[in-house]
């Protein structure tokens, strides 16, 4: 299994998809590296030889922010928006969507399971007996 950027790609995939499993590297990204590396995309992880490796930490290191420093850097924006008291900001900080979906139905992911609250089965209308 080789080690890039502190993280274990897996060794039965394509390195076009194992590059993927790095934080900060996509689809788009994967390819660009292998371009400049010249590493054939469907070559297997197992398959590379240790120089080939070797160039691919390089690449990556000297030109991709990734993994850690990456989600350093995400984290700062958005202690960065919610210190300043932004729309988005104000978003982050009450876990709603903040790219202007509605919430009155749907945003469940976001805002986690329905809480329950009393006196809100009866129909409207219906007086007690």
């Amino acid at each position: 299994m080789a080690r890039i950027a502190g993280v274990d790609i897996p060794k039965n995939k394509r390195i076009l998809i194992a590059l993927q499993y790095i934080y900060g590297i996509g689809a788009t990204r994967s390819q660009r590296i292998l371009a400049q590396t010249g590493i054939n995309s469907s070559t297997k992880t197992s398959d590379l030889i240790e120089e080939e490796v070797n160039r691919l930490r390089e690449v990556i290191d000297r030109e991709y922010r990734v993994e850690g420093e990456l989600r350093k850097e995400v984290n700062l924006n958005i202690r960065r928006l919610v210190e300043i008291g932004s729309y988005r900001g104000t978003r982050y900080r009450r876990s709603l969507p903040l790219r202007g979906q509605r919430t009155r139905t749907n945003a469940r992911t976001k805002r986690g399971p329905r809480k329950t609250i009393a006196g809100r089965g009866q129909r409207r209308g219906v007086t007690k007996k």
